[in-house]
């Protein structure tokens, strides 16, 4: 097809995500893609400043990712799971288990980051019922984004997402993001909340909270909070789908925090935006509670596509990328420049704030405006014209480069940046 007939195809059976179709601008058709370039069927390219939302963490079409998944294809594309497995499984829990905090023994397997949470909540649910209690209720953070299905969706904070379907949710109470300034006043309610309902799980983005705007978390502060939690036998479910295999300049950004998750939800860049793949994994005293002779007492979830050996195979792949000396020099590289950046620009009149964490940047405009709307559109096409993909959250404009990205590329971003910025106000 050309462009005018996938364009016209689009307009006519298509239903994009986030969009209102009645007020969006026609999407722009991609050609294909390589590096960290998107290209369009006029031949203009355009650098992945996102990672196409934190999936294409090495770029486009890796050579070691297309080959892993063209050497398995071949030999065993799909199988269901239950019941049967399979070497590249085999493989990738022996890789994955090796980088994941040392108390994570067990992997379950889906295809999405919503659904890695659905799993998650129901796993932690079902480890309280098997032992004989009834806990019925979730905490999650203010302005935290888990997902979509229902489970995640009720344990999210953003209400843009959720209006019609706040009725049908599970039950969840709230708390602040815990701070150095408020963090006594959130322990205390935690005590509170334990005290008035029957806790299963503490749900949380550990670092960074990716839809609330890339907003920072205090490490020490969420740490104290996610160990009075676990003294209390609620499940923690660190949910890293967006901040897992390297964004925030360690494997998982449960590596910077003290308390360990029993849980943790994985997603995004696992496959290196290859596959649709995810995992859910747990510790060995998870695993042990479903653990039994009845039957019952077993994880009844399943995906027909769980485990799938083409996303198993690549995902491998992935982690070989990541653990390798090349990546994560250049994930040094990329945060030594981001730092480098916000001192450039911090004082800046446009600018409200700054923020930074692994190779996440995030700029806070000095402007007023809605997250959704016409002058956000504006923005998203500004960049579109000069050959930068990026997707600003309301008045955030943020970065999540793929770590294959060279400092020529990183300066081409920045640059952008400093001309958008002299033009913002």
């Amino acid at each position: 097809m050309n462009k005018e007939e996938i364009l016209k195809n689009d307009a006519s059976f298509i239903w994009h995500p986030l969009t209102q179709h009645k007020t969006a601008k026609q999407p722009l058709a991609i050609s294909h893609a390589k590096g960290n370039y998107l290209y369009d069927f006029d031949g203009k390219k355009y650098f992945d400043g996102i990672s196409s939302w934190y999936t294409c963490s090495y770029g486009h079409a890796h050579p070691v990712l297309t080959r892993a998944i063209k050497n398995q294809v071949d030999q065993l594309h799909h199988v269901v799971f239950a019941g049967m497995t399979h070497e590249p499984a085999a493989i990738l829990g022996n890789k994955l288990t090796a980088i994941l905090p040392d108390n994570q023994q067990k992997l379950f397997f889906s295809e999405n980051g919503s659904t890695s949470v659905e799993i998650g909540l129901k796993m932690a649910f079902q480890y309280h019922f098997n032992k004989g209690e009834k806990r019925n209720t979730v905490v999650a953070m203010e302005n935290s984004f888990h997902g979509d299905t229902f489970g995640a969706m009720s344990a999210s904070g953003l209400s843009v997402y959720n209006g019609p379907f706040e009725e049908f949710f599970i039950h969840v109470v709230r708390i602040p993001v815990p701070t150095k300034e408020n963090l006594q006043e959130v322990l205390q309610l935690v005590d509170a909340i334990v005290e008035q309902h029957q806790i299963a799980s503490f749900i949380y983005e550990p670092l960074v909270q990716g839809a609330a705007a890339m907003q920072l978390n205090d490490a020490e502060s969420l740490c104290q909070v996610i160990n009075k939690f676990q003294q209390y036998g609620v499940i923690a479910i660190a949910d890293e789908v967006m901040t897992g295999f390297g964004k925030t300049g360690t494997y998982f950004a449960s590596d910077q925090i003290g308390a360990k998750p029993d849980i943790m939800c994985l997603s995004k860049a696992l496959t290196g935006g290859i596959m649709p793949m995810a995992i859910t994994s747990c510790t060995q005293n998870m695993y042990d509670a479903f653990y039994d002779d009845e039957l019952s007492k077993g994880l009844f979830h399943g995906h027909t596509y769980s485990g799938n050996p083409l996303g198993c195979a690549v995902a491998s792949a992935a982690i070989d990328l990541l653990t390798s000396d090349e990546i994560q020099n250049n994930i040094k590289c990329i945060i030594q420049s981001n730092l480098e950046f916000k001192a450039r620009i911090e004082s800046h009149h446009s600018v409200a704030a700054v923020r930074i964490k692994g190779v996440i940047l995030a700029i806070d405009l000095a402007i007023e405006m809605e997250r959704y709307g016409n002058k956000r559109n504006e923005m998203f096409q500004w960049f579109w014209q000069r050959g930068l993909f990026l997707r600003p959250l309301g008045k955030t404009v943020y970065i999540v480069p793929p770590f294959t990205s060279s400092p020529e590329e990183m300066n081409f971003v920045y640059e952008l940046l400093i001309e958008f910025l002299e033009g913002v106000i």
